[in-house]
């Protein structure tokens, strides 16, 4: 796999929570969430450009390379739920971010992972080097799914700098840890 020659990468960062209980029962499984983050160079930090298309346009790269990454974290485990977002850095603006993980970005991450019919949850912003972001997560199938809502917290001491973009993907093994509020399941979803 490659990231298109249009994005300046500067790091890769991967990161894996396990859960393995909560307060209650343990899970037959513990839950897995993972996330892979991109460090590139924004090419218009500084500068106001009306058409960030080149943004998007090579973004299926992103979404593949960082679909892939953070799945293989899941150790051989399928990808039940998902997420997107990421952090521009002050020198650039949110929609920065937001260009890089479109509608082009997020089916590409879809097919790294095994696909998902759901909508992507994501979250973006403009913020310093070393700025936390919950990145959200949903049932990758149905985004209604009550039990999948859930984020993954990423926080990169040395990114984004001020001419930078970080790019997000999240995927998780499963819906909270004895999530117990009701509404459709995962296996109403599958019954369909």
């Amino acid at each position: 796999m490659s990231i298109d020659p249009f994005y300046d990468v500067r790091a890769w960062h991967s990161f894996v929570q396990e859960t393995l209980h909560e307060l209650g029962p343990a899970p037959e499984q513990p839950l897995v969430k993972a996330a892979v983050a991109v460090v590139i160079k924004n090419p218009y930090a500084g500068q106001w450009v009306d058409d960030l298309s080149p943004l998007t346009d090579p973004s299926a790269s992103l979404g593949t390379e960082l679909g892939a990454r953070a799945l293989a974290l899941l150790g051989g485990r399928p990808a039940e739920s998902y997420g997107k977002g990421g952090i521009a850095g002050v020198n650039g603006e949110q929609e920065h971010v937001v260009a890089c993980v479109t509608t082009i970005f997020g089916n590409a991450f879809r097919d790294a992972i095994g696909g998902g019919e759901a909508w992507i949850s994501s979250a973006t912003k403009t913020a310093a080097a070393g700025a936390p972001i919950d990145i959200p997560l949903a049932y990758k199938d149905e985004v209604y799914v009550r039990s999948h809502y859930d984020a993954i917290t990423i926080t990169i001491p040395d990114a984004p700098r001020p001419d930078e973009l970080v790019i997000i993907a999240a995927v998780a093994t499963g819906g909270r840890v004895n999530a117990r509020v009701g509404g459709i399941t995962v296996a109403d979803v599958l019954a369909r």
